[in-house]
């Protein structure tokens, strides 16, 4: 069968090139002998302009270009099985799949738990593993190809080129800081106190200031900030016997501030809410696998108390 002038029974063979980085293993695998699996890749590379397969001694390595071919060439291949065997978007998917999400820290502490003991209840053989964007700086367009979830605060994962995207949670801003801080009066700081007081901030990216800095900024305030880290995590337990304050998630205030000893603050400049979004891959928006692993996620976040109580309907583009 051909398409556009090209032999769409190549695919079969681009993807068994590509995965095994061996003539004689992807022939074995496909079921064709040497000389034609030969013909073929000969067929391929004039076809890319590229040598896709360069030899290196007794072994071959891809080419850059053959590199970037094969998640398109995996996710063609799928499209296809897809379009002759319909798969049911609610069934675990079979198999020893491996998902791989990055998310905020905050979000790891909130929903990482549960999440795996969902997965491992209803899909033993299902591995996800979680990566912590502020940890390992996944950010933008490369970490959203190399994932199959990108979670975080929407606008500060840095995505330029789109994707799918659905609102996993809502929450809101507050202070917390020492008990005895001695701005303090009946549990509540005013602006010139936060104006006055030095601040710990979580610093997601190098160019999104966070929403709290951004609310102070809209009122003239510019925070002292002395001291960031690279997720919200961290910051309840570096507060305590200082006169720091620091912004964090309700939810996450809530879990952790009797065991980092500190206290709750209400803002005194109003709610900030943020958001922790999903996105994945427009090229992964068919496969019924994710569709599954983002249904259980929402079931996750919703028996935590974590998903906004409006209804989302359905993902939209980015554009």
């Amino acid at each position: 069968m051909a398409l556009g002038g090209v032999d769409l029974n190549l695919l079969v063979v681009l993807q068994a090139l590509l995965e095994e980085g061996n003539v004689t293993r992807a022939g074995a695998r496909v079921g064709m002998p040497q000389p034609a699996m030969s013909n073929a890749l000969a067929r391929l590379r004039r076809h890319y302009g590229d040598e896709l397969l360069l030899r290196s001694g007794n072994a071959y390595t891809l080419t850059p270009l053959a590199r970037s071919l094969l998640p398109s060439a995996r996710e063609s291949m799928r499209l296809v099985g897809s379009a002759f065997s319909p798969v049911d978007v609610t069934r675990p998917p079979n198999g020893n799949r491996i998902f791989r999400i990055s998310l905020s820290d905050y979000l790891i502490a909130l929903l990482g738990g549960s999440l795996m003991r969902r997965v491992r209840e209803v899909a033993p053989e299902v591995r996800v593993r979680l990566r912590s964007t502020a940890e390992d700086g996944a950010a933008g367009d490369k970490a959203l190809s190399r994932s199959d979830l990108l979670i975080g605060p929407a606008g500060a994962l840095g995505l330029r080129a789109g994707g799918e995207q659905e609102v996993i949670s809502r929450d809101r801003l507050v202070y917390l800081t020492d008990p005895a801080n001695s701005r303090l009066r009946h549990g509540r700081l005013t602006t010139g106190d936060l104006a006055a007081l030095p601040h710990a901030a979580a610093r997601l990216t190098d160019t999104d200031p966070g929403a709290a800095t951004a609310a102070l900024q809209r009122l003239g305030i510019t925070p002292n900030v002395v001291l960031t880290t690279a997720g919200w995590l961290p910051l309840p337990f570096l507060l305590a016997g200082t006169d720091l304050i620091a912004a964090v998630p309700e939810r996450l205030a809530r879990r952790v501030a009797a065991a980092a000893g500190v206290t709750i603050i209400e803002p005194p400049f109003g709610t900030t809410e943020i958001t922790e979004t999903a996105w994945w891959h427009p090229m992964r928006a068919t496969d019924p696998a994710l569709t599954w692993l983002r249904t259980i996620l929402r079931q996750t976040a919703l028996a935590e108390g974590e998903l906004p109580s409006e209804p989302q309907g359905r993902p939209r583009r980015l554009a």
